[in-house]
């Protein structure tokens, strides 16, 4: 009689490049974190050949280990937000970015968001020749960029890189509650750990 061994249900073969790509690495590193040829992690992504149980789950594990060791947006955030009120003055922001040596943060209306305001916008007013004294008084809700994107606390880095391409920061929500923000300078510290 037959010994019938209980294999894990492993993901579809497709998977592998989707979450090599989400996980930043190449096909060589993957192959050589699976102990397995690059030539076939190539020929997997293409579904050019049907490879031996023991392989494809060698490759899968390698990537779960992967996962768990990316960094997440609950481990890279600053728990500190600081933000201003619509209502407050942009000479009110401009004192709250030197106070805490930020330069951009979420705009609330009471405890809600409702937009984001950077210097960039200032300096752009700044710009346009009005008088500085008119400026400093009027509110940032006439000023404020859209809000920042929110994410959760287990958003990967990859993620995050990919959102603070387009925009300063990014909001980490647990919910509706902002528990913290992470900028582009949050990223950069990762790499110079």
């Amino acid at each position: 009689m037959p010994i019938c061994i209980s294999r894990m249900k492993l993901p579809e073969l497709s998977n592998i490049k989707r979450l090599r790509t989400k996980l930043g690495i190449t096909q060589t590193e993957l192959a050589k974190m699976a102990n397995v040829s690059q030539s076939l992690i190539a020929r997997l992504e293409k579904g050019t050949v049907d490879p031996r149980y023991s392989k494809v789950a060698g490759i899968f594990n390698a990537l779960d280990e992967l996962k768990k060791e990316e960094i997440t947006a609950g481990e890279l955030m600053s728990k500190e937000v600081v933000n201003i009120q619509a209502t407050d003055t942009i000479k009110t922001t401009i004192n709250i970015m030197n106070k805490f040596k930020v330069s951009q943060m979420p705009v609330f209306n009471k405890k809600k968001v409702v937009g984001s305001i950077s210097e960039k916008v200032i300096l752009d007013e700044i710009g346009k020749g009005v008088n500085m004294q008119d400026l400093s008084h009027r509110l940032v809700g006439n000023f404020m960029d859209p809000s920042f994107p929110t994410v959760n606390m287990n958003t990967p880095i990859t993620t995050l890189s990919k959102l603070l391409e387009h925009d300063n920061a990014v909001l980490v929500m647990v919910q509706g509650s902002i528990k913290g923000i992470i900028t582009k300078t949050d990223l950069l510290k990762v790499v110079s750990q």
